[in-house]
């Protein structure tokens, strides 16, 4: 019923962006439109990893899902670059590390714990994952704010620009050691239950050509949602701080969300988790320093410098997690916990 839906919404979404854009309606009803439809494009490429889950287990899919799933956000990062909105970029790119962590993680374990008491997925993916992120978001991120209270403006950028260089060859390596060297190395033993005995719903290509596709639909609507948030911004007295943390970030991780919590459901938490945990580094380690880099190209550079109230909240992000998934188990309550926080924090950016 609900995959009807969302094809409904798709069908008729995608000819109204178009329309709409090309008739110049209301920048508050397409901001509407548009939003809609790439969460209901989202719930096709949630299917579509679902599929390759199941052909290439839980890793691959969880990376593909990531992976197109940040494109979106990566699309519409640069178009809003290219805008001039680097307040933005970097807020969407804070609202996806607390998203994906808090929310995305938080209502998997939330819904996948209302159905089963008691959760687990691979222990030592968490634990590696953990390092990752304590290295990324509170290291990375952290160094320069410190050091660009001394340096001169074009020297922050040549710091970002060198930091970005060192997340990209560290995520790569990372990638590497999972999915090459180390593959299966440190593998759950519900991993190798059988994932080949579900039958997937489309086969690998046909996945990845609805992966592929509703990521360059979403692409082309996307470049037109930017343009209106300033619109969106001024009729609600949003900041823009509030629409990059908040708006952007959820619309722009639409698949995870959708993918995760019904992989949860599904007690296929290796997969839920990959998502979650996945996407937030390939953010972190990828999306931001491929951002910074671009914004070279640009006539306004982006520094790799978050507010103060960003870094802590993506820092207590990071911690939370790190202490619930350590020991590889999950219930409802700890998915509370992680959606309260979130809420928590999503109040404070309302009322910066």
């Amino acid at each position: 019923m609900l995959n009807k839906i969302f094809a409904f919404v798709m069908a008729v979404g995608v000819p109204l962006s178009i329309i709409g854009t090309l008739m110049h309606w209301s920048s508050l009803i397409l901001f509407v439109i548009y939003c809609l439809t790439i969460i209901a494009l989202a719930s096709f490429m949630g299917r579509a990893t679902e599929s390759l889950a199941i052909v290439a287990g839980p890793q691959i899919g969880g990376l593909l899902n990531a992976t197109f799933g940040n494109a979106v956000e990566l699309i519409i990062s640069i178009f809003a670059l290219k805008a001039g909105l680097v307040g933005v970029v970097l807020a969407s790119l804070t609202g996806s590390v607390l998203g994906n962590l808090l929310l995305v993680a938080g209502f998997s374990f939330f819904i996948g714990g209302l159905k089963y008491k008691r959760q687990e997925f691979n222990v030592y993916d968490a634990r590696h994952n953990s390092g990752l992120l304590m290295f990324a978001v509170v290291i990375a991120f952290l160094i320069p704010e410190v050091f660009s209270m001394e340096l001169k403006k074009a020297d922050t950028i040549t710091l970002s620009t060198g930091i970005s260089i060192i997340l990209i060859f560290l995520y790569l390596a990372a990638l590497f050691f999972k999915l090459v060297t180390h593959r299966g190395v440190y593998q759950h033993d519900k991993e190798t239950e059988g994932h080949h005995e579900e039958e997937p719903e489309w086969g690998k290509g046909k996945a990845i050509a609805i992966l592929f596709i509703a990521t360059l639909i979403v692409a082309y609507i996307s470049e037109h949602l930017v343009h209106t948030f300033e619109f969106v911004a001024k009729s609600f007295g949003w900041t823009e701080l509030f629409i990059g943390v908040i708006i952007v970030a959820i619309v722009g991780n639409a698949a995870e969300h959708a993918s995760a919590v019904l992989m949860a459901f599904k007690n296929k938490m290796d997969v839920a988790m990959e998502i979650a945990i996945g996407s937030t580094l390939q953010v972190a380690m990828f999306v931001a320093p491929v951002l910074v880099i671009a914004s070279l190209f640009f006539d306004q550079h982006m520094p790799l410098v978050f507010s103060w109230p960003e870094l802590i909240a993506m820092a207590s992000s990071v911690l939370l997690m790190v202490v619930i998934s350590n020991d590889g188990e999950s219930n409802w309550f700890e998915g509370l916990t992680l959606i309260a926080a979130y809420f928590i924090m999503g109040i404070g950016f309302f009322l910066l």
